[in-house]
């Protein structure tokens, strides 16, 4: 069993140590292998000057988003409530760039009034449920299928409408090429809005469902990432998808140890 995380006063004192302990030597190469992609990418593909902010401005705000968003992914798969937390920091530099770029205002919005609240009572909801055997890891479980199906009719339609909303009404921004664009934007960024609620609302209620639904997240966060140019968040993708994988091995094996437990 990893060494779980511990935030007692004697153990802040030696951070390193702690690191060393917490995280096995694949998530230590995964995390270090993301800090280099990004650096790398931010090198080579920095940012443009957009609607009169410097593009190096832009460019670090993607790196820490990046750095810090992964950081909390790879603290979820391993069942920390801490990754909630943390996550507020990421919904503050999204918000920020969103609203220098001046778009993906249905994702802004999902942020501002819902994300950073539901993080922050998310860390609480977790606490109730620590595992009897190692009291920093939560106890998670599955969905039914009639949840799931819900869950599909719902995506469809705040899809339709809030993205024909967006596209109707957003402000003009310099950051794409033309309006069918801007359209195009308008429908995938209500999808990820939505798709980010559901799966807030997954991780609260610790469901292993919330992984699965970070994929079809990824693959569409990622066509927009393609389209707007911003190739540093790429490696946010990449991130995303390995350590999703690793956070579906880990609940999925944790889940049937755990059923096998009961029926004994």
């Amino acid at each position: 069993m990893d060494t779980e995380l511990n935030i007692e006063p004697k153990r802040r004192k030696n951070l390193w140590e702690w690191l060393k302990g917490y995280f096995t030597t694949y998530e230590k190469i995964w995390m270090l292998s993301m800090v280099i992609l990004t650096v790398a990418l931010a090198i080579l593909f920095p940012e443009d000057d957009t609607n009169g902010v410097s593009g190096l401005v832009i460019t670090i705000l993607y790196v820490f988003d990046v750095l810090i968003g992964l950081l909390c992914e790879l603290l979820f798969s391993k069942q920390n409530k801490w990754g909630f937390l943390i996550y507020n920091i990421v919904e503050v530099i999204e918000i920020v760039t969103m609203i220098i770029l001046r778009t993906r205002f249905a994702s802004m919005a999902v942020a501002m009034f819902y994300w950073i609240p539901a993080h922050t009572l998310g860390f609480f909801q977790w606490r109730r449920f620590k595992d009897k055997k190692d009291s920093q890891k939560t106890v998670v479980r599955k969905l039914k299928a009639w949840q799931t199906v819900l869950i599909f009719a719902l995506t469809i339609i705040w899809t339709l409408v809030i993205g024909y909303l967006v596209a109707k009404y957003s402000p003009e921004t310099e950051f794409y090429s033309s309006d069918t664009v801007v359209k195009v934007i308008a429908y995938l960024d209500a999808c990820l809005s939505i798709m980010s609620i559901i799966d807030g609302i997954l991780m609260f209620f610790r469901s292993n469902e919330s992984w699965w639904t970070w994929y079809l997240y990824i693959a569409v966060e990622t066509a927009v990432n393609i389209i707007s140019g911003q190739w540093i968040l790429l490696v946010y993708k990449l991130g995303y998808l390995t350590n999703t994988t690793y956070g579906i091995i880990k609940w999925t094996k944790y889940i049937k140890e755990n059923d096998a437990a009961d029926a004994t």
